[in-house]
């Protein structure tokens, strides 16, 4: 775990773009330093004035001025901004890498909204930091120091009861900037919640229509929504002190040097010039000041997205080492493996030998452990106890890519990616060409509806697959499996939006792979897998029973209850 301070996470974020901050806040330094001449030149201005003397030198002077420092300033501050959108650009890309590459446990119990919160709008409080919290902050307090210093030399008396008002400005704001912080913190957590309940609505989206729940989901994000503005308003509220602190500082500053330094003026103790110019240096000071202020509320804005970032940068990743490596069908065992999610064991010491090549099924009320034995082969979770291993070797000692590019899963909803059907198929194997897209089509029985969509492989498929139907979506999730050329087929419940004629043809593919390929099949339907060569009846986490249909059906009494229920149902429904 990172044990580093906030702050220095902060540091090293910004680090890699020191060069750019760098430059860009030495060009915003000069633009500020060219400000403090302003004043000397009016004072220059003048004294002219009051000699008779032309006006044309000093106010040359004064445009040069003036016109140097805004174009420098300007330079230096796109520097900056350009840098802290590299600075966001690389803490997101960071970020995103890392939420890729999260164990399948860690997402489990984590929101994706409030995951995807960290990555939009926790990263762009980062520009500021790149921007008003560094640069800004430093340039500013270097600023105000030489303005304060060109005002001793002005007059003493006059610096004196400025920085009296300035040290009581500063106090407040030490009191102000902790409560700020964790101000920042609080509604930045909340805009993650109100991410989450969104993200939970939207990912149910037809659910939500269909039961009449939109009142009830609006409700609740609004709920989420009235928590982020509570939060946000404390914010502001915290913010709007610390900019006014500022504010007042040079206003009650002026008040003073006005009443002294006038009754100075009166007396012949200083000239009128001189307070003039010190009065323009008091009104310039309002710039740095704010900047300070601004720098310190990006400070501590920055230092709550960093602490939100590092909680999800310190999970436990999983390794991408290794590559796919081709080879023959692959065999699986499992010796007294035990896993539970949180305290609720799912496997109960589960021990099983598959041999390489030919069908197996898994069957078994829900709940028994059934999908819980793919995710462990896939390593998406890791046995608390026990071996599962793939060609004799334990999973944990494979390479994770090749491990996984020796398996093609299909899931029970059979996700399908917002893209066009190619990026689909493809997406397990990229290189794959479109004569193997299309003869792997064609053992699917999709090469019909690729012929029928308007820009065939081409065709865009819409969030999730909405333009396909159920069946589509899970042939295509198959065939996107097969097209990897797996040694170990996981299918978990791959034909249950499947109509009879296709889910025969299904099972023909599925027959035939099982010749070259292990394949393991989670099935409800056990009219699917009567045909498979070793069929696994799981409950409550152990293994049951273990034979062909035939020889279950004689020994297995829960076996035979399954039977008689799914095909009595498939009787009444005409299968």
């Amino acid at each position: 775990m990172d044990e580093r301070p906030a702050w220095r996470v902060l540091f090293g974020v910004v680090r890699p773009h020191r060069r750019a901050v760098v430059g860009g806040g030495l060009l915003a330094l000069v633009g500020g330093l060219a400000g403090l001449l302003e004043p000397l030149a009016a004072k220059a201005v003048v004294d002219a004035l009051g000699r008779g003397g032309s006006l044309w030198g000093p106010i040359g002077v004064l445009t040069l001025v003036v016109l140097g420092g805004a174009v420098i300033a300007t330079t230096g501050a796109y520097l900056l901004e350009r840098t802290a959108e590299s600075v966001v650009r690389a803490a997101r890309e960071r970020l995103i890498g890392r939420l890729l590459r999260l164990r399948v446990g860690e997402v489990d119990r984590l929101k994706p909204g409030d995951l995807m919160s960290r990555v939009t709008s926790d990263t762009t409080l980062l520009r500021a930091v790149a921007g008003q919290g560094l640069v800004d902050g430093v340039n500013g307090a270097v600023v105000l120091l030489g303005a304060i210093v060109l005002m001793g030399f002005m007059d003493p008396v006059l610096l004196g009861a400025t920085v009296a008002v300035l040290v009581v400005v500063a106090a407040s704001m030490a009191l102000v900037l902790p409560r700020l912080a964790r101000a920042n913190e609080r509604a930045q957590a909340a805009v993650g919640d109100m991410g989450s309940v969104l993200e939970r609505a939207l990912g149910a989206f037809r659910t939500v229509k269909a039961s009449g729940a939109e009142a009830r989901e609006t409700a609740a994000a609004g709920e989420a929504a009235g928590r982020a503005w509570k939060h946000g308003v404390e914010r502001a509220r915290w913010e709007a002190v610390s900019g006014m602190s500022a504010w007042l500082s040079v206003q009650i500053a002026f008040l003073v040097v006005l009443g002294v330094g006038g009754a100075r003026v009166a007396a012949g103790d200083m000239p009128v010039s001189s307070l003039i110019a010190f009065l323009l240096y008091l009104f310039y000071l309002t710039f740095p000041i704010a900047q300070v202020a601004e720098a310190a509320t990006a400070w501590q804005a920055g230092l709550a997205a960093v602490r939100r970032m590092r909680e999800v940068e310190v999970l436990p990743l999983e390794s991408p080492e290794g590559g796919v490596v081709a080879g023959a069908a692959a065999s699986v065992s499992l010796r007294d493996v035990r896993f539970g999610y949180g305290d609720a064991p799912v496997l109960r010491g589960v021990s099983l030998e598959v041999p390489s090549g030919g069908m197996t099924a898994f069957v078994g009320p829900s709940g028994a452990g059934k999908s819980t034995v793919f995710g462990l082969l896939e390593r998406f979770y890791e046995a608390e106890d026990g071996v599962v291993a793939v060609d004799g070797v334990d999973v944990r000692r494979w390479p994770l890519a090749e491990l996984r590019g020796a398996i093609g899963y299909v899931e029970q909803d059979a996700p399908i990616l917002a893209g066009s059907l190619r990026d689909n198929l493809r997406y397990a194997a990229p290189e794959a060409d479109d004569e193997e897209i299309m003869a792997v089509l064609a053992r699917t029985r999709l090469d019909g509806l690729v012929e029928a969509l308007p820009d065939g492989l081409d065709t865009r498929v819409g969030h999730r697959g909405t333009t396909l139907s159920g069946g589509q979506r899970q042939r295509v999730a198959i065939a996107r499996a097969l097209l990897r050329r797996p040694r170990l087929l996981l299918l978990d419940e791959a034909t249950s939006q499947l109509d009879a004629a296709n889910e025969a043809a299904l099972k023909e593919v599925v027959d035939d792979l099982a010749r070259t390929t292990t394949v393991l099949v989670i099935a409800h339907r056990l009219s699917t897998v009567t045909g498979a060569d070793r069929i696994v009846v799981l409950e409550a986490g152990e293994v049951r029973a273990v034979g062909s249909h035939e020889e279950l059906l004689e020994v297995d009494e829960l076996y035979r209850d399954l039977a008689a229920v799914q095909f009595a149902a498939d009787r009444n429904a005409g299968v």
